[in-house]
């Protein structure tokens, strides 16, 4: 049976504001952990006016703390901005306060346009050249055994203790995968963002995969757009409103995420249409055994055995009715 996860973008809807979709975060939490998910992922998006999560270090103590049983963690943690020893102690203090239950999940991408990049980065700035190196840091950090000749050696990431954050590397190309397979961490290939190659990639992060002392064998899931609904009318229907909502993304025009009336009164260019229909590759819509169908496929077709779900819609109501469809079809156990 897959293992089913969540990762929340904190979506801003048409006609809402920020706050809410901050709100509706926790309640969404709450629900997906008493339909049995498994894991909950927070994003991390800077000046995105659909996308109201800038903070997942600071929104998953919240989480966390209306939840009971379900992981929580970063998708992910924007590294290159940050220092690693900051992102160390924030990771060692939210596993302390909630042990067993903490991921953090590390993206290459900056979450941001360019100019936003250079304003979290600060004056001394940062280079995608120098992920490696982060992550070597960062784990090294966590585990309190950093090298003797580095030039941070002994300096401690606090609180100090036996427990650690999962530690996962996201991406939606062969660059992440290949450094989850050298430093021996788990591998989320990003599908939703990506479509091409991704079985292949992360196929070859479990060839690649070197045991270390945070995972012994290889661990890797996928992350899918999905849209589930009673009828597969209604699915398609609903999942319109990403379609408009990426040909804006991608043509530079950023707004909150659009209703489905929107969508079907906008009229598409040939391009923008291509730029649609290349997008709904990415996505699974339908009823709950069509979308049970997909997901397994597609895991299948990765050789993995968790999926990681994104779900957006024009509502709160046909939101969390997506989630609790799929839930059902997969048979989650509850719980509480």
């Amino acid at each position: 049976m897959l293992r089913l996860g969540v990762l929340d973008q904190s979506p801003v809807r048409s006609g809402a504001t920020p706050a809410e979709a901050i709100r509706e975060t926790l309640a969404l939490a709450r629900a997906t952990d008493r339909l049995g998910y498994h894991r909950y992922w927070l994003a991390e998006h800077h000046s995105t006016p659909a996308l109201a999560g800038p903070s997942p270090e600071v929104l998953i103590p919240q989480v966390a703390a209306v939840t009971t049983g379900i992981r929580v963690g970063s998708g992910g943690v924007m590294l290159q901005h940050y220092s690693a020893l900051k992102v160390a102690e924030s990771f060692r203090v939210l596993e302390t306060l909630y042990p067993g239950r903490i991921d953090l999940g590390i993206g290459r991408a900056p979450g941001s346009d360019q100019v936003t990049a250079r304003a979290l980065a600060g004056p001394l700035g940062g280079s995608i050249e120098d992920f490696p190196d982060k992550i070597a840091d960062l784990l090294g950090f966590l585990h309190g055994d950093l090298p003797p000749e580095h030039p941070h050696a002994g300096v401690l990431a606090m609180p100090t203790g036996p427990g650690a954050p999962e530690v996962w590397l996201l991406g939606s190309s062969d660059q992440s995968a290949a450094m989850a397979a050298h430093f021996g961490t788990g591998f989320s290939f990003a599908h939703f963002i990506n479509a091409e190659g991704g079985a292949a990639v992360t196929r070859a992060y479990a060839g690649a995969f070197k045991p270390s002392p945070l995972l012994a064998e290889p661990r890797a899931s996928v992350a899918v757009f999905v849209v589930c609904a009673p009828t597969e009318e209604d699915a398609r229907r609903l999942a319109q409103s990403r379609d408009l909502f990426i040909v804006r993304l991608y043509t530079g025009r950023l707004s909150r995420y659009p209703t489905v009336a929107e969508a079907e009164a906008y009229q598409y260019s040939p391009r923008e249409w291509a730029i649609v229909e290349h997008a709904r590759r990415r996505r699974i819509a339908g009823t709950p055994p069509q979308c049970r169908a997909g997901l397994e496929a597609l895991a299948a077709e990765y050789g993995v055995d968790e999926v990681v779900v994104v779900t957006i819609t024009e509502s709160w109501e046909t939101r969390l009715r997506s989630y609790a469809l799929l839930a059902a079809a997969f048979g989650l156990t509850p719980r509480g």
